[in-house]
């Protein structure tokens, strides 16, 4: 008997969102939660990754990146934020449940393979928290994402290279606009000569606006960074 199968004998394995027992002996999901997830496909905005619905047969750049210009490069989020999503994303980020970090990781690495498989790639970073945020919590579920997909990629993560310099007050009620005002110089780096002409990805757990990845993308660049990507595990409204 496996390790896996050992624990899962000791400790049933259940699903992240709804509690019953999967049906895959390696997943964290059910089959009817995992058929709610909405994979971000074709059309969707050649800048910032926004999912459109209907049909587009150009490259399209959606209002907002027309208006705000994000400083990243592109953005590209692996799922829809709806049906199970949300969920999952709660119960990795709040309560704990680190143990779902192979299935959202899949997610990243999906998103990868599919968008960035031509692209350079020197570093993994992530989206920082302030530092009394992160001890509250316990852990920054975006570095915990960004380490494991780093792994994946065979490339090296840089964990302090961008820090959050003071606390900004939650997204969720923010327009469009208040969410930039509210991010803005909220990030710096610490290494300019090891950032200097590389190419970062950056990771995040949701991407709604893009105002904290384009906050962090700018002092990415504005340390030296050639290109910065973004992947996120999903695209929220």
């Amino acid at each position: 008997m496996s390790v896996s199968a050992f624990f899962d004998l000791i400790f049933p394995r259940r699903c992240g969102v709804c509690g019953v027992e999967p049906d895959a002996a390696d997943s964290f999901l059910c089959w009817n939660c995992r058929s709610q997830l909405r994979v971000v496909g074709d059309p969707h905005c050649s800048w910032c990754g926004n999912p459109l619905e209907g049909r587009v047969d150009h490259a399209y750049t959606c209002y907002h990146c027309t208006q705000m210009g994000p400083s990243f490069d592109r953005a590209r989020s692996a799922m829809r934020f709806e049906g199970a999503v949300p969920t999952l994303i709660h119960q990795f980020k709040y309560r704990g449940a680190l143990w779902l970090r192979k299935e959202l990781v899949s997610w990243l690495v999906a998103c990868v393979n599919v968008h960035y498989a031509a692209e350079a790639v020197d570093a993994v970073c992530s989206v920082p928290l302030y530092p009394a945020r992160a001890r509250e919590r316990g852990y920054n579920q975006a570095a915990i994402l960004a380490a494991a997909l780093a792994r994946h990629l065979h490339k090296p993560f840089w964990s302090r290279d961008l820090t959050r310099v003071r606390p900004t007050e939650t997204q969720t009620h923010l327009t469009a606009r208040q969410r930039l005002s509210n991010v803005a110089g909220a990030f710096r780096t610490r290494s300019s000569d090891r950032l200097r002409g590389r190419s970062i990805l950056l990771v995040d757990d949701v991407m709604t606006t893009g105002a904290t990845t384009s906050a962090c993308a700018q002092a990415l660049k504005e340390a030296g960074c050639r290109v910065v990507n973004v992947v996120t595990l999903a695209r929220g409204q």
